[in-house]
C-alpha cells in the first residue's frame, strides 16, 4: 500500500518572510483559492497570528471563501504562547486551526524564553485548552528541533512524551535553521516515528545549504506523515522546500508514497506567485524554470529528432508546458530546423545553412533569438519579405506626461494600407499608448494578446543614455515574446509592440 503523504503549503506565511514581499489580501485570496481547488495540497499555512490589521483582513476574506466552499479546516495560522492572545485573534479571523510555535530545542527553551520544560510545558498546556474551548483544534511547531535532536535530544522526547497527553493533532519539526543533511534527515525521522509510532508528524525544512528537497525526501523515506512546502521555494534566508521539485522528486523516485497535488497546475501557481510577489523566478529553476525544458545543444536536437534520445521522465507537457529549442551559437541546424518547422517555413539546404550562420553571428554578439524572430532573420537573410509582412505600422505618435496630469497620448497607425488615428490616457506613457492602440483594435473588431509579462534590461553600468531593451511577453492562444531597444523605455516597448502587432 502507498502511504499518502499530507503536503501543508505555507507560502502565504512563511514565504511571504522572504525579504521585501508583502501581498495584499486579494493577492492571498487568490492564492489560497489556486493551492486548494487547482493544486490541491491538502493545506495552507495563511499568516502569523497578531501582525497587523491588514493580515487579519487577508485572514478573514480566506476563511469566508472556505467557509462557502467546505474547506475551512484546511486553513491554518501560526500562533504563540502568549496568553490567549493569538488564539482570540485567530477566532476573530474566522480560521479554525492554531499552529503553535513551542520550543524544540533546550537552547531556544534556556536562553530564549529563560523557562524551564515544565514551565514551558504547563504554558502550553493553558493554550491548548483555551484553544479547545473555543473550537480551535491545534498543531504544534516544535522550533529548532533539529538542532535540539542534535543537542538534547532527552529534552524533545520529554516534550513530545508531553504532547501525547494532549488534544494535538500533528506534530511539527522545523529544520528551523537549515543545517539537517539528509542522513541526519532521516535518521532523526525514523528515530522519531519508531519511539511515536501513532503520532502524526510532519516535517518542515528550510534550504541554507540547498538541501531542502532531498532531505524532504529523506524524511519521506523515514515515514513522515506530512511535510511543508512553498511555491518557488519563497521563505526566509533561502527559503523553504519548493513545492514543485519535492512533487516531482516524489512521483518519479518514491514509489511507496502518494500525494494529492495536480502536477499540471504547478506552473500556473509558480508564475501567480512570481508576480505578485515580485521575487522572479531563476531560468535554471527545476520544474518552473522558464529554461529547465529548452535544449540550446544542437546535438539534444539532432537526437530528439532520431529518438527522443535527449528526453528523461521530466516531461514539461505533465506540468502544462512545451519544449523549447534555444536559438543561439551553440543550436546547429537541428535547433534552428525544429524552430522552423514549428512556424511552418520550409527552407533548403543552403537556405537553412545561411539562416543558421546568422543566427551564430548574432549570438557571438550575445544577442538572444527567439522563435518569434526568425521570420525576420530569414526575411533579412534571404531578401526576401514573403516571410514576413509589416502590415502594422505607427505612422506618429505624441506621449504627454505632466506631474499631476495622467499621461496622454495621441497616435497614427497604418494597417493593411489604411490610416487610424486614436487618443488616450493611462496610468503611465506605455499605457497611455496601449489604451490608444486597444481602441483602434476594438473599432476593427481585431483580437488583441494580454499582456503577461514586462521586462526592461540595461547594460550593468550603464548611463543614462545608454540603450535599455524592453521584453514584452504576450498570450493570443500561445505565449511569444517581442523586443524593443532604444535608449528611451517607453520607446523600446512601443517598438516591441509594433513587432507583436505585425506577428498577430
Amino acid at each position: 500500500m502507498k502511504k499518502t503523504i499530507e503536503i501543508m503549503d505555507t507560502t502565504l506565511r512563511d514565504g511571504e518572510q522572504t525579504s521585501g514581499v508583502s501581498y495584499t489580501s486579494s493577492e492571498k485570496l487568490q492564492i489560497a483559492k489556486l493551492l486548494l481547488k487547482e493544486v490541491k495540497v491538502n493545506r495552507i499555512e495563511v499568516a502569523s497570528a497578531r501582525v497587523s490589521k491588514g493580515e487579519l483582513e487577508g485572514v478573514q476574506k480566506i476563511t469566508e471563501w472556505c467557509k462557502e466552499e467546505n474547506l475551512l479546516d484546511k486553513v491554518e495560522v501560526l500562533g504563540f504562547v502568549d496568553g490567549g492572545t493569538s488564539i482570540d485573534w485567530i477566532k476573530k479571523s474566522g480560521a479554525k486551526v492554531i499552529n503553535l510555535l513551542t520550543k524544540g530545542s533546550l537552547n531556544h527553551l534556556t536562553y530564549q524564553l529563560k523557562k524551564t520544560p515544565e514551565q514551558h510545558f504547563s504554558e502550553i498546556a493553558d493554550t491548548i485548552s483555551y484553544a479547545n474551548e473555543n473550537d480551535i483544534s491545534v498543531n504544534v511547531y516544535l522550533e529548532d528541533w533539529s538542532n535540539g535532536m542534535k543537542d538534547s535530544k532527552e529534552y524533545v522526547f520529554q516534550y513530545i512524551d508531553f504532547l501525547k497527553t494532549q488534544p494535538v493533532k500533528r506534530i511539527m519539526l522545523p529544520d528551523t535553521l537549515g543545517v539537517l543533511t539528509p542522513e541526519l534527515s532521516y535518521q532523526f525521522i525514523k528515530e522519531t516515528k519508531e519511539k511515536y509510532p501513532t503520532l502524526h508528524f510532519d516535517f518542515h525544512t528550510h534550504n541554507d545549504y540547498d538541501l531542502s528537497v532531498v532531505n524532504t525526501w529523506e524524511a519521506v523515506k523515514a515515514g513522515v506523515d506530512g511535510f511543508h512546502t512553498t511555491v518557488n521555494g519563497m521563505g526566509e534566508r533561502a527559503g523553504n522546500v519548493p513545492l514543485a521539485s519535492i512533487v516531482a522528486v516524489l512521483n518519479d523516485f518514491e514509489p511507496n508514497s502518494e500525494n494529492t497535488v495536480d502536477e499540471s497546475k504547478l506552473f500556473k501557481i509558480s508564475k501567480i506567485v512570481e508576480t505578485f510577489s515580485g521575487i522572479r523566478i531563476p531560468a535554471n529553476k527545476p520544474v518552473v524554470g522558464d529554461n529547465v525544458f529548452t535544449q540550446t545543444a544542437g546535438i539534444h536536437a539532432d537526437g530528439d529528432n532520431k529518438k527522443n534520445l535527449y528526453f528523461n521522465d521530466l516531461l514539461p507537457e505533465r506540468f502544462g508546458r512545451d519544449r523549447k529549442y534555444a536559438l543561439g551559437k551553440t543550436s546547429g541546424k537541428a535547433n534552428i530546423l525544429k524552430n522552423i518547422q514549428e512556424l511552418g517555413i520550409q527552407l533548403d539546404e543552403e537556405q537553412l545553412k545561411a539562416v543558421t550562420e546568422r543566427i551564430i553571428q548574432l549570438g557571438d554578439k550575445k544577442e538572444k533569438v527567439t522563435q518569434d524572430d526568425l521570420p525576420y532573420i530569414i526575411s533579412d537573410v534571404l531578401n526576401n519579405s514573403k516571410y514576413i509582412k509589416n502590415n502594422v505600422s505607427l505612422e506618429n505618435y505624441c506621449i504627454n506626461h505632466a506631474f499631476g496630469l495622467k499621461p496622454t497620448a495621441s497616435i497614427c497607425m497604418k494597417i493593411d494600407n489604411e490610416i487610424y488615428h486614436e487618443n488616450a490616457s493611462g496610468d503611465g506613457q506605455y499605457d497611455a499608448f496601449m489604451n490608444a492602440v486597444k481602441k483602434i483594435y476594438t473599432r476593427l473588431n481585431k483580437e488583441f494578446p494580454i499582456l503577461t509579462d514586462y521586462t526592461v534590461r540595461i547594460p550593468p553600468g550603464g548611463k543614462t543614455d545608454a540603450l535599455c531593451e524592453t521584453i514584452i511577453k504576450w498570450n493570443l492562444k500561445k505565449e511569444f515574446i517581442t523586443r524593443g531597444l532604444d535608449s528611451d523605455q517607453t520607446f523600446a516597448a512601443i517598438k516591441a509592440t509594433e513587432k507583436m502587432l505585425n506577428l498577430i
